[in-house]
């Protein structure tokens, strides 16, 4: 099993925006048959070196996660959103 993680930081931190990036997100749920888990945060600490959002997906191995890279939800919405909010994001694929 592989856990991919990525948290992002919001050109604009608002609550609104954290919580419409949080909702996109996790409507992979159901629409990415590659995830055998998802969890999605929003950071209430707002400190200095705080990531507005988390992404916590569990896919059954490497090839699934190459696989959900290209898949075509997670590409046309969710990259699609994440990539024109965010600032930056960070990443780590583990086996779990």
């Amino acid at each position: 099993m592989i856990k991919h993680i990525v948290c992002f930081k919001l050109k604009d931190n608002s609550l609104e925006e954290c919580e419409k990036a949080a909702n996109i997100l996790k409507s992979m749920e159901g629409n990415v048959p590659l995830l055998r888990g998802i969890e999605v945060g929003v950071d209430f600490l707002h400190s200095q070196r705080s990531y507005d959002i988390i992404l916590q997906v569990k896919l059954d191995d490497a090839k699934a996660l190459d696989e959900y890279q290209n898949d075509e939800y997670h590409c046309s919405v969710v990259k699609k959103h994440m990539h024109s909010v965010a600032e930056s994001s960070i990443s780590i694929d583990y086996e779990i």
